[in-house]
């Protein structure tokens, strides 16, 4: 009896499906929370509600953030073991996108991994995470020094993971509009080379 193995293609498309669903999750998550979540909390009358409500916000999907975290990852990190590392098979636009992809990749891993550790931080400075908010972003006059500087650092960790996912987006879309433009014969070329 023979075993069934699942082809090369098969395997790439599964990688590179699970990186794009992860930066998704990703970058859905963070332009939700920073533009409509941060902003609305502000209805709420009380200034440590909201930030229990922010906080509790960001443990439910802190989860969703870490799967999509390592899925983008292993999505990406499995393209470049594979596919990407031979430089002849790469045009030099290719090498060069490639490059900007690690990059990128690095920063929104490590935006996220930052993120997610002051976040548990920032939520712990007060009982069930109700450090008090004018808004979901910003600090109340009641929010304890240490826990405003954390506000702050995790507005600009936002914003940094925001800009890093969006570019990561277009460097995405440049190098499947660059595979596309390579013609099938040039592509198998490539492949064999």
């Amino acid at each position: 009896m023979s075993t069934l193995t699942p082809s090369s293609d098969l395997v790439s498309q599964a990688g590179r499906a699970a990186h794009e669903l992860g930066l998704a999750a990703l970058l859905g998550g963070n332009l939700f929370g920073r533009l409509a979540l941060h902003p609305s909390v502000d209805r709420i009358a009380d200034p440590s509600e909201r930030g229990a409500v922010v906080n509790a916000a960001w443990r439910r999907y802190g989860t969703i953030n870490s799967i999509g975290l390592i899925a983008m990852t292993a999505g990406w990190a499995g393209a470049r073991a594979e596919e990407a590392r031979g430089a002849t098979k790469l045009t030099g636009r290719e090498r060069a996108l490639a490059r900007a992809k690690d990059v990128l990749v690095g920063t929104v891993i490590a935006t996220g991994a930052l993120t997610a550790v002051e976040g548990i931080r920032f939520s712990r400075q007060a009982p069930g995470g109700a450090v008090p908010l004018t808004d979901g972003s910003t600090p109340g006059p009641g929010t304890p020094p240490r826990a405003a500087r954390m506000k702050r650092t995790l507005n600009v960790l936002g914003a940094v993971a925001i800009g890093a996912e969006a570019a990561l987006v277009s460097v995405d879309a440049a190098l499947a509009q660059e595979n596309f433009r390579s013609s099938p014969l040039r592509r198998r070329l490539r492949r064999w080379g």
